[in-house]
């Protein structure tokens, strides 16, 4: 029986993935293809590396990714961001896909980053949609503040711009509660977070998608996991601004609309946040603190399967 532990990397492009394998140093390169991806499935399966690891590359992993895992091997796609400071920490300056490939599969065995269940396809699809409105969200916007720049042919052709992404928001947000309504543990998770004040069908749906997570993990590690969790920037006597970093954009961008509108909606959430603007708290800072507190809650929440309890919440 094989001992050896072995780690690999796999770095993604468009055109190849490029892989490396410690403890052997062994580099190899197939194809982004479906044929390529079989061989590098094929190729892993005789190997049965302890872990695989691969960065979110905007949906190139994708394919990839799904077929490690439909193949039962442990595949963890992680943050590019984490990674290369892992390489700045560990000298790798230099970058080429042979390099990264090398840094990821060192990264798999300093780091051993949780292996994420692979979704179904529905979770998928809903994942796209969820992914394509705010798509269309970013580019209203983008498009609403070009209108006050612009007079004549140019705004008209704007206004209707906008006009065409304000319907393809609405037949999303259709689609998104289509989907979620013919899922019967879908429904009940989304009913069970939107009964909390200030948590609408955004942050429900993105949670849903982007954090399964929730209701498995500690208060500080679900934290962590969406980067809202304070950290120290400490060095001797300094005491540095406390921090939050990392961790999943899309959910933490989410959490922050709910957030803002718990202060305003939600007593534990306002009464929370008027303290800490009370005790001179940057109302940045202040609202910060109310997204880590929220995560918290819904995470509570989750994990017994509790609706909204406004004694149960001021605990948290």
């Amino acid at each position: 029986m094989n001992q050896t532990a072995y780690w690999v990397g796999i770095d993604v492009s468009k055109a190849q993935l490029d892989g490396h394998i410690r403890p052997t140093a062994e580099a190899f390169q197939v194809a982004n293809t479906e044929a390529g991806i079989a061989a590098l499935v094929q190729r892993l399966q005789q190997l049965q590396p302890t872990l695989v690891v691969m960065e979110a590359t905007g949906g190139l992993e994708a394919p990839a990714a799904a077929a490690l895992a439909l193949a039962q091997l442990p595949v963890a796609v992680v943050n590019p961001r984490q990674v290369r400071d892992f390489a700045k920490a560990t000298g790798k300056l230099a970058k080429t896909d042979a390099i990264d490939a090398q840094v990821l599969a060192h990264f798999a065995e300093a780091v051993q980053p949780a292996v994420r269940p692979l979704a179904d396809a529905a979770s998928q699809q809903l994942a796209e949609i969820v992914a394509r409105r705010r798509q269309v969200v970013e580019m209203l916007t983008a498009e609403k503040n070009r209108l006050g720049t612009v007079r004549g042919a140019m705004q008209q052709d704007i206004e209707a711009h906008i006009a065409w992404l304000e319907t393809r928001l609405e037949a999303l947000e259709a689609q998104l509660k289509q989907g979620i309504e013919q899922s019967p543990l879908w429904l009940a998770r989304v009913n069970l977070l939107q009964s909390v004040p200030g948590v609408g069908a955004v942050l429900s749906s993105t949670l849903l998608v982007n954090l399964p997570e929730l209701g498995t993990l500690t208060h500080k590690q679900i934290s962590s996991l969406v980067g809202v969790a304070p950290l120290n920037r400490d060095s001797g006597k300094k005491r540095g601004q406390r921090v939050i970093w990392g961790g999943r954009a899309q959910v933490r961008a989410a959490l922050y609309m709910s957030a803002l509108a718990a202060t305003r909606y939600n007593p534990v959430i306002k009464a929370f946040y008027e303290r800490l603007c009370a005790k001179g708290k940057l109302k940045k800072v202040a609202l910060t603190a109310c997204m880590h507190k929220l995560l918290i809650i819904l995470n509570a929440m989750v994990k017994t399967g509790t609706p909204w309890q406004l004694n149960t919440a001021e605990k948290a």
